[in-house]
C-alpha cells in the first residue's frame, strides 16, 4: 500500500478532493491532514479498525490514548461533552476556530468510541478549513494527534518529507501547504477554572 499525495488549498479546499478523501475515511482509513498547528494523524471516530491503525503507527500500548476530536464547530461538542457551563462555552467561542485543544469531561460516547475508560475528551476546531471541511462532508468528528509527539522539527513541516515518512503507513497525506512547528494550547477545563497544561501557539493572555 502506498499513500495517495492529494494537494488542497486551505483558502478554497476543492470539494470533489474532500468527498474523495472522506470515502477513504468511511472505509477505515487512516490519513494525514494539515490543520492550523502541526500536520494531524486520523480516521472516523467511529472505525474501531482505523483507531487501532493509529495505536500501532504512534506505538501507543495497552490504553493510553490520548486522542483529540477535531470538530466543525461548536453544535458538534455536546454530544461528546458533559454539559458545558456557560464560562467555558464563552471562552471556546472566543477562541475557535482556533489553535487550541480543550480538555472536557466526556460524555457516554468517548470511551465507547475509543475502547477506553476516558472521563476526558480533547476538542479542536482548527482555523483550517480542510480539516473542518473533511469533518463537516463527513457528518462526525475525526480523531486527531499529532504525527510526531516530542519535538517538532522544521522538516516535519514539509507534506512532501511527512509523505515520503508515512507513505506505507496511511492512506492518504494532504497537501495543504507547509504546516507549523508548535503544536496547539491546551486547556483543561474540568475543574473549576481553565488551567493551561501545555503552551502551544495559542494566545494564553485572556485567561
Amino acid at each position: 500500500m502506498t499513500a495517495e499525495f492529494i494537494k488542497l488549498y486551505p483558502e478554497n479546499p476543492e470539494r470533489r478532493k474532500i468527498v474523495e478523501i472522506v470515502k477513504v475515511l468511511r472505509e477505515g482509513g487512516v490519513i494525514i491532514y494539515p490543520t492550523d498547528t502541526v500536520y494531524g494523524l486520523g480516521c472516523d471516530i467511529f472505525n474501531q479498525k482505523a483507531i487501532e491503525r493509529i495505536r500501532l503507527i504512534k506505538g501507543i500500548k495497552g490504553r493510553h490514548l490520548n486522542l483529540s476530536f477535531i470538530c466543525y464547530d461548536l453544535s458538534h461538542i455536546s454530544e461528546y461533552t458533559k454539559h458545558l457551563d456557560t464560562p467555558t462555552f464563552k471562552l471556546m467561542k472566543k477562541t475557535l476556530p482556533g489553535p487550541y485543544t480543550f480538555i472536557l469531561e466526556s460524555s457516554s460516547k468517548v470511551p465507547k468510541i475509543l475502547n477506553v475508560k476516558k472521563k476526558t475528551v480533547g476538542i479542536r476546531i482548527p482555523d483550517n478549513n480542510i480539516s473542518r471541511e473533511i469533518v463537516n462532508e463527513l457528518g462526525n468528528p475525526i480523531i486527531t494527534t499529532s504525527i510526531h509527539d516530542d519535538e517538532i522539527h522544521d522538516h516535519a513541516t514539509d507534506p512532501e518529507i511527512i509523505y515520503d515518512d508515512f507513505k506505507n503507513l496511511v492512506d492518504v497525506v494532504i497537501d495543504g501547504g507547509f504546516g507549523q512547528v508548535h503544536p496547539s494550547t491546551v486547556i483543561d477545563c474540568t475543574g473549576d477554572i481553565p488551567v493551561v497544561i501545555r503552551e502551544g501557539m495559542g494566545e494564553v493572555n485572556f485567561l
